[in-house]
């Protein structure tokens, strides 16, 4: 377990799986966690069942899935991830989504993704960490600024949301940044 100023990482258990089940059937967090990506989008208790058997079973060499929870009241907000964690490379990708809408723009994702850098920078000796995100999340896009990634490029009109085209921006941290004061 990670404990940041406000949220609390933890092992990811069955029992999630109700909370992502919400989530992922809420427009409004497929929108702006997946821009509104159909592969994300709605899906039934089964699938999810499904995919939370296999999100158990991850090694942690490899990718791995924490819950995040309000530490002001213990309650189950969102989720961070890593994935294709690549040791010989020593890089990762990374992902987090706030499912709680009304959390949102309150620091939970960003103190939550700074514990997973922390995590991943310091047990494992990476690199380099990388997130994406749409053109159009400037609360993401300033979000993942503040914690020290960097722009480092944009698959142009990659993204289409509701029948406007948006660029998909990536971002990176090397380790030497992480190390750096803020």
């Amino acid at each position: 377990m990670f404990e940041g100023r406000l949220v609390r990482l933890r092992a990811l258990r069955s029992e999630d799986a109700e909370h992502h089940l919400r989530w992922r059937n809420d427009p409004e967090v497929v929108r702006w966690a997946a821009a509104g990506d159909p592969c994300f989008g709605p899906v039934t208790a089964e699938a999810v069942g499904l995919g939370f058997d296999t999100m158990l079973r991850l090694s942690p060499r490899e990718s791995a899935v924490f819950t995040v929870e309000d530490r002001a009241d213990g309650r189950v907000i969102g989720m961070v991830d890593y994935r294709d964690l690549d040791p010989y490379a020593g890089v990762a990708t990374l992902g987090v989504t706030i499912g709680e809408r009304e959390l949102w723009g309150r620091g939970h994702g960003s103190d939550a993704l700074r514990l997973l850098v922390d995590h991943l920078f310091g047990a494992y000796g990476l690199s380099r960490l990388e997130l994406d995100t749409w053109s159009g999340n400037e609360r993401a896009v300033r979000a993942f600024g503040r914690l020290g990634f960097r722009e480092e490029g944009r698959r142009r009109s990659a993204v289409l949301l509701e029948g406007k085209r948006y660029d998909s921006v990536l971002f990176g941290m090397l380790r030497e940044e992480w190390a750096k004061p803020a």
